[in-house]
């Protein structure tokens, strides 16, 4: 009898893991202010501009005004949790010249601060808004340049998360930063980019969030719950053993970002069911780019969140009237509860991967010309079991698993290894999971 009570219990356990809710993940959404992303959006409009090349002296005009105020909020945030937050400016000088848009030295500032984790401190999930705008002219730094949606909205969602989230304690460090130089050449990525290799940061991927305040569209459709995860399909990093392997084992849509896209996909579904997210496979919109790609391009998992529907008469324009259409991107083309949805969709979904363990450095497939699929993986610590993930290879999402227990390989009996594509995550104590990672290495 005693036998068959553990047996139970076990089943029980499992099966609650599999199905598992965390609770404060509906508690952080529902934390969320509306009210204090336009505040925040109002003041960062109210700078008047905020061009990377504009004044750093005035107190109430251009980015430094505007930067100094950003980290105000942050130093504020940490005072309100018992300084939780290590906040502190990041920096590089660019030469004029540097490319056409730098018109005069200029020091590229971004404002960062940390909610160090508890267990993986050196482990880093980020959220980034951008702090600069532009008007029409890229070099025009006088002119008045609000910036409301692009990309107040951004920095205003990331402050509002750093503000929800400071109220707890995560394993896995996160990062709030307000990038600066966007609009010059993505200065500021590349300058967080470089100081995370420098001094060795584990980054899990970082969640750009570029004009998260639109729902009209220019062509006329309206919606406040579509909005876009774009990710690159591969590292640029890979090698070229990599990419021929990819030849005959697949995963060409499979790299660290697209895992990172997905995670975000599924972490909405799950918790709020009422949005649609769309994968968007690229890097970026067409022939455009953001402060995810720095990372990206430094081997780093990255994605850009975004509004589906994009307003291109609001978007680096100088404040105007037009043919009867009122140019520029000011407060009043803002919608604030959107904005609060979207800082929703990262909150949560930095909070479930810091809570979560790491994912398994090494996942090896096998299985050729047999009717099964096997998989195995290093063990990680924290975890308390893996779930194995596989899909059609033409579907964008993970949409079977099986939970396996605190096991590092299992055989997927009837599951052919040609007709799918499978990956492994780790599972914490709380049900958070890590990003799936696509098989690494091959064993027969």
């Amino acid at each position: 009898m005693k036998k068959f009570h553990i047996l139970f219990v076990a089943l029980l356990s499992i099966a609650s893991l599999q199905a598992q809710t965390d609770t404060r993940l509906y508690d952080i959404i529902n934390s969320v202010s509306a009210e204090r992303i336009e505040n925040d959006v109002t003041k960062l409009a109210n700078f008047g501009t905020r061009h990377t090349l504009s004044d750093t002296v005035s107190q109430t005009r251009g980015i430094g005004a505007a930067r100094r105020w950003i980290k105000s909020e942050f130093d504020k945030i940490s005072t309100d949790c018992n300084d939780c937050l290590e906040v502190f400016y990041q920096k590089d000088l660019i030469k004029k010249g540097d490319n056409a848009r730098i018109v005069h030295d200029v020091w590229i500032v971004n404002v960062v601060a940390i909610k160090r984790g508890t267990k993986y401190p050196n482990r880093f999930i980020i959220m980034s808004g951008d702090i600069d705008s532009r008007v029409s002219d890229p070099t025009n730094f006088t002119s008045d340049s609000p910036g409301a949606n692009d990309n107040a909205s951004g920095m205003a969602g990331t402050i509002e998360a750093a503000r929800v989230l400071s109220k707890y304690n995560f394993e896995s460090s996160i990062i709030f930063v307000g990038l600066s130089g966007e609009e010059q050449g993505l200065y500021g990525g590349k300058g967080l980019a470089a100081y995370a290799k420098k001094h060795q940061w584990d980054i899990v991927g970082i969640l750009n969030n570029d004009m998260i305040g639109n729902i009209t569209g220019v062509d006329g459709v309206v919606s406040n719950r579509d909005f876009r995860i774009f990710s690159e399909p591969v590292p640029p990093t890979e090698t070229e053993e990599e990419r021929n392997a990819r030849r005959f084992y697949g995963g060409e849509v499979d790299g660290i970002s697209r895992q990172l896209a997905r995670y975000v996909y599924t972490t909405t579904k799950t918790y709020m069911p009422e949005m649609n997210p769309m994968l968007i496979y690229r890097l970026d919109r067409f022939g455009r780019g953001g402060h995810h790609r720095p990372f990206n391009d430094a081997g780093f998992a990255g994605v850009r969140i975004m509004e589906a529907h994009e307003n291109y008469t609001q978007q680096h324009q100088d404040i105007r009237v037009e043919d009867g259409i009122a140019y520029g991107d000011k407060l009043e083309h803002v919608n604030f509860e959107y904005a609060k949805k979207l800082t929703s969709v990262n909150a949560i979904s930095l909070a479930s991967i810091a809570w979560g363990p790491p994912a398994p450095e090494t996942v090896e497939i096998g299985g050729i010309v047999e009717p099964y699929a096997k998989l195995r993986w290093s063990k990680v610590d924290g975890a308390v079991g893996y779930k194995i993930y596989w899909r059609d290879t033409t579907s964008p999402t993970w949409d079977n698993f099986r939970y396996v227990g605190d096991v590092t390989e299992h055989t997927l009996k009837g599951i052919v290894i040609d007709n799918f594509f499978f990956g492994v995550a780790a599972v914490g104590k709380d049900g958070h999971e890590s990003p799936v990672v696509f098989p690494n290495k091959i064993f027969r």
